[in-house]
């Protein structure tokens, strides 16, 4: 589906020839002339067509003093804007926030690029310590863990215990639980100290990762993780969520081990019962999501596997990625005969252009994700130095998955300020927001990335409308059938109508 060109070079041109006119102009003419352009650049922005109704209007004309409040505080006293920091210090002081409580009430739609690993935070992961049946080995920097009904017969720096008895050999249990949790999370007291480029920062992303897998992947852990999250994420007013996944091996207390498509299957389970729970929920998809740090022989085998559960599970498997550290990893062109080969059997999301490198490898996946067809692009950080792709993404109607607090905290910016989204909303791009892995950091599922885009990237005159563009965006270019999707945005302007309806500005 094609869209209107959005203002080009002869766009441009015009206006900076009106500007040579304005020298022979009066004052009347010369202020008309500056109304009409900054009215012209406030309807090229996302959602700047959209019209408010008359509660609609009276929700924004509360939620904008609030946000002119902050933001001129901060213009007036910069040392204290939160989002030039690192997100780390300031995540809890935001939740204070007027902006932000409303922006927790608002229905936000869907969450597009989430991962399956990293959707609940810490506090989540700690209480899993304590179900029966866990071991734990303490190294000197490491730790292992497993579920299991006997000892594990995996080597460690330390030896193996249980948990319980773990914690009753523990002089003080509070500093043993608090050693623990700094497993379960990237958020560090002084993140500037800790991470200093994104070498650090990637460590111990990836490290977070491999801490959380066995807790996880044993199958009744799994199935409730899943359960919860999804409950979590329909308490932060979220209605549908694509989720990426490599699909790990789940296993039992006796230590059977299953196939990557019983992992799938579990997916299904949950899901189905998670709707019948509440009927509200539109549900959630899969994107098979495995490592790009692979040679091709081992993309010829997660390729077949996307097959197989698609050939098994139709309504569950919506598309094909490849995961990982990009700049690191493979870039796609070396999989393009084998990703053309397989695009009529799959849609494809793929992460692209996650890099603050210019004109590398990494910096190119950009542009073998729209040649081969992406549907949407994971991050596309890097897309606005490349002016004839943001033309082939706006024209072919490219869904961008931009994850603000993800880019932040994972090294590629500091202040949101400059954040690459402030460019995608200026230009009124197809911008989707999501969260990415907001248990690592310890976020709130969309609600952070909502607030440090709306306060930290787009304009300070953006407004109900922006959000509410976001909001339908995450449902337009979700991957549900055209039956899905009328009936997503019936039940989304069905909440959205009540959240106007309901609004209180003294609440907040």
């Amino acid at each position: 589906m094609s869209r209107s060109r959005p203002y080009g070079m002869s766009s441009l041109l015009v206006y900076a020839a009106l500007l040579v006119l304005c020298d022979g102009l009066n004052d009347a003419d010369y202020y008309n002339k500056r109304s009409k352009i900054l009215r012209d650049e406030s309807l090229l922005t996302l959602g700047g067509k959209t019209t408010l109704g008359d509660k609609e209007t009276i929700v924004n004309n509360c939620l904008m003093q609030h946000k002119f409040r902050e933001v001129d505080y901060s213009f007036d006293n910069p040392e204290y804007f939160n989002l030039s920091h690192h997100y780390f210090i300031y995540k809890d002081s935001i939740r204070k926030s007027k902006v932000y409580k409303i922006l927790k009430d608002i229905p936000k739609g869907a969450a597009l690029h989430v991962h399956d690993m990293a959707l609940l935070g810490a506090d989540y992961l700690m209480n899993l310590t304590y179900v029966p049946g866990l071991y734990v080995c303490f190294g000197v920097n490491d730790i292992l863990l497993k579920f299991s009904n006997t000892k594990p017969n995996i080597s460690c720096e330390g030896q193996w215990q249980t948990m319980t008895n773990a914690r009753a050999a523990s002089k003080n249990v509070t500093q043993l639980n608090e050693k623990l949790r700094r497993h379960f999370t990237i958020v560090v007291n002084d993140p500037d100290v800790e991470y200093p480029s994104i070498k650090e920062t990637w460590t111990t992303f990836k490290k977070f990762f491999s801490n959380v897998h066995s807790i996880l992947t044993y199958r009744p852990i799994w199935e409730q993780y899943f359960y919860d999250a999804l409950k979590k994420f329909r308490e932060d007013n979220i209605m549908y969520v694509e989720l990426r996944s490599i699909l790990p091996q789940l296993y039992e207390l006796d230590g059977t081990v299953y196939s990557s498509l019983i992992t799938a299957k579990a997916y299904r389970k949950v899901i189905k019962r998670f709707k019948k729970d509440y009927p509200d929920f539109i549900g959630a998809k899969l994107i098979y999501a495995p490592a790009r740090n692979v040679n091709q022989t081992t993309l010829d085998a997660y390729l077949q596997l996307a097959r197989d559960i698609k050939a098994d599970m139709p309504d569950l498997l919506v598309g094909f990625d490849l995961v990982g550290e990009e700049d690191t990893g493979n870039p796609l062109i070396e999989f393009v005969k084998q990703l053309r080969a397989a695009s009529t059997e799959f849609d494809y999301f793929f992460h692209a252009g996650e890099t603050d490198w210019f004109g590398t490898t990494t910096d190119e996946n950009l542009i073998d994700a729209i040649l081969l067809g992406a549907k949407r692009i994971g991050h596309a950080y890097a897309l606005i130095k490349h002016p004839i792709l943001m033309k082939e993404v706006y024209e072919r109607d490219i869904g961008l998955e931009v994850n603000i607090i993800s880019n932040a905290v994972l090294s590629l910016v500091r202040d949101t300020r400059n954040h690459p989204l402030s460019v995608l909303l200026a230009n009124n791009m197809p911008v989707v927001l999501s969260s990415d892995d907001p248990g690592a950091w310890e976020a709130e599922p969309l609600t952070d990335d909502f607030y440090v885009a709306f306060v930290g990237a787009a304009s300070k005159l953006s407004d109900l409308k922006l959000l509410k563009q976001l909001a339908v965006n995450s449902l337009k270019y979700s991957a549900l059938d055209r039956a899905t999707k009328v009936e997503a945005m019936t039940k989304f302007n069905n909440k959205w109508n009540k959240f106007i309806n309901d609004f209180d500005c003294s609440k907040y």
